[in-house]
């Protein structure tokens, strides 16, 4: 027989938390047809020798919605092993749409996600009404990887209720009963699940809230009874308490509905969780609400990163210094022109007097603000290398030591001030719990912020290879057949004859994560963060090679991923 595919002599980690064997693997019409040892010939083969096989990485929290309109192959997920993506988290959504409508969905989702809105409107074709139809329309853009997406609760609140979607008055009867149809239908038509919008960190652009977050719990019962006739998943950006929930009753009432709306569903239902430095013990007490309602029948999986969360700033994007006088006029000059003028004495001189005067004024802990380091690019950041530190060690100030270090690496070197999952160790303790699942990666968010995409290669090198916290087995478990089953994303996340055939064949010794860049690369020329890494010989989506040694070879087989109800 002779196979479309063999990948001969690899370490198979099959997804499923097996222990990994030597094997080959097939692959025909797009499907795994045999793991073991593989006798027939192929059309190509791939020499897997030293190298571990799992299958692709499917990334659940994604705001791709948009990019994939002009970027199919997905990046910066695609050089991370992602082979499938889920969309449409957060209740930000561009469907349904009603008439006259897609500027505010554009612009709220700039202002919630900083994906820019003008790159929004003028990259996608806006050939919808319904999230059915927003769906087709994303099947039929050629695409490197598989993507599925949920109905979003702010679309369907402003297409049903126009500008009260955003009032704090609780929805009327009426007002539910024309929404319910909508998330329905998108349910039908193939949605994966509903997602929602609780936080207060979330706003449209005037200053408001997103619609939906004062959202009264008989609204989202309502969503809960349309998940129970189709199926799916319940996503939310979740109402924690923190500083002003002292005795943690608002925390705990937002964990209880969670249960019921589960419990009254049949479904999952899966919220960010991060620890924060300024309530450290809040994820602790959530998780323990959590296990509460599971213990109570619900199924409960809150998502966290394996790092922090940190926002960049560098001489190639945002400085904590734009606005001080001088510093304007260097934003949108050439990385090497502010170079040039942060290194002639004078035009320093005058810049770092400025950044001095504003380093008291900024909400900054210079203690917690660091140069991120370049060889290795890691997150293992002590109060030692912080900028406060090096400015300590040299004898200068604050933003004289920023200066000087953002300088290197030709003007390149970035900084990150982590603001979620601020202790590593609270991260990874999340993880190693069984309810906690991987997610909150953000590919295609928060452009010029943060860029997270890169989380399974960080994961993978720092938490499996480098401290064995985790056995190579139950890595690539949690990054594939756990996230797959969570979403109900059939025949992914597993190595095994019937499952489709999206594949990484990866040099785990090799795996590193390169430095941050900025890239303009929008429509508009607008401006996003990309991080590329080594140590992915091949992604293989759908039966064919996606990605080589980190450079798309031209296949574009991606497909949709629609539930089952559809």
């Amino acid at each position: 027989m002779t196979h479309d595919l063999v990948i001969r002599g690899g370490t198979v980690v099959d997804g499923t938390g097996a222990a990994a064997t030597t094997a080959d693997v097939a692959v025909d019409d797009g499907l795994v047809t045999e793991v073991g040892a593989v006798h027939g010939s192929a059309c190509r083969e791939i020499d897997a020798d030293g190298r571990i096989v799992t299958p692709g990485f499917v990334d659940i929290h994604t705001h791709l919605d948009a990019q994939l309109a002009w970027d199919p192959i997905a990046s910066s997920s695609c050089w991370h092993g992602v082979t499938s993506i889920v969309m449409g988290n957060c209740g930000v959504t561009f469907a349904p749409v009603a008439p006259g409508g897609r500027e505010f969905l554009a612009e709220m989702m700039e202002s919630v996600e900083d994906i820019p809105a003008r790159s929004i409107l003028d990259g996608l074709s806006w050939n919808w009404n319904t999230y059915g139809e927003y769906l087709d329309e994303v099947e039929a853009l050629p695409k490197g990887v598989n993507v599925g997406g949920m109905v979003g609760h702010c679309a369907v609140r402003v297409a049903a209720m126009g500008e009260r979607s955003l009032d704090e008055d609780p929805a009327t009867a009426e007002d539910i009963a024309a929404m319910v149809p909508m998330v329905d239908e998108a349910l039908a038509a193939g949605a994966l699940g509903f997602s929602t919008s609780r936080t207060f960190l979330h706003r449209v652009p005037d200053g408001r809230y997103v619609p939906g977050t004062h959202a009264a719990e008989d609204e989202l019962l309502a969503f809960a009874d349309s998940l129970g006739r189709h199926g799916g998943v319940f996503e939310a950006s979740a109402r924690l308490g923190g500083r002003n929930d002292p005795e943690g009753r608002f925390t705990r009432d937002e964990i209880h509905m969670y249960g019921d709306i589960s419990r009254r569903a049949g479904c999952p239902v899966t919220f960010g969780l991060t620890q924060v430095d300024i309530v450290p013990d809040m994820h602790l007490r959530v998780l323990d609400h959590v296990a509460e309602e599971n213990a109570a029948g619900a199924h409960i999986r809150p998502q966290t990163t394996s790092r922090q969360i940190g926002i960049l700033f560098g001489l190639t994007g945002r400085t904590p210094f734009d606005r001080a006088d001088g510093w304007r006029d260097l934003r949108d000059l050439p990385v090497a022109d502010k170079v040039a003028r942060l290194t002639e004495p004078s035009s320093r001189a005058a810049l770092v007097a400025a950044a001095d005067a504003r380093v008291e004024g900024l909400p900054l802990d210079w203690w917690s603000f660091f140069p991120l380091p370049d060889d290795p690019v890691r997150h293992d950041l002590e109060r030692s290398e912080s900028v406060a530190a090096e400015a300590e060690r040299r004898g200068v100030s604050i933003a004289e030591a920023w200066v000087d270090l953002a300088l290197e690496l030709d003007g390149r070197r970035l900084f990150t001030l982590p603001f979620l999952n601020q202790r590593l160790e609270s991260a990874v303790g999340m993880l190693e719990r069984p309810e906690v699942v991987m997610g909150l990666a953000d590919a295609g968010a928060h452009a010029k912020q943060i860029m997270d995409a890169s989380q399974p290669t960080f994961f993978l090198t720092h938490w499996v290879r480098d401290q064995g916290r985790f056995t190579l087995e139950e890595g690539v478990r949690r990054l594939t057949s756990d996230t797959a089953d969570l979403f109900g994303i059939g025949g992914r996340g597993r190595l095994v004859p019937g499952a489709r055939a999206d594949v990484n064949v990866i040099d785990l010794e090799g795996l590193r994560l390169h430095y941050p860049e900025m890239a303009h690369d929008f429509p508009g020329r607008a401006g996003r963060w990309i991080q590329r890494a080594d140590g992915y010989d091949a992604t293989i989506v759908n039966g064919e090679v996606f990605m080589e040694s980190g450079e798309h070879t031209g296949a574009l087989a991606g497909r949709m991923l629609r539930g089952a109800a559809a």
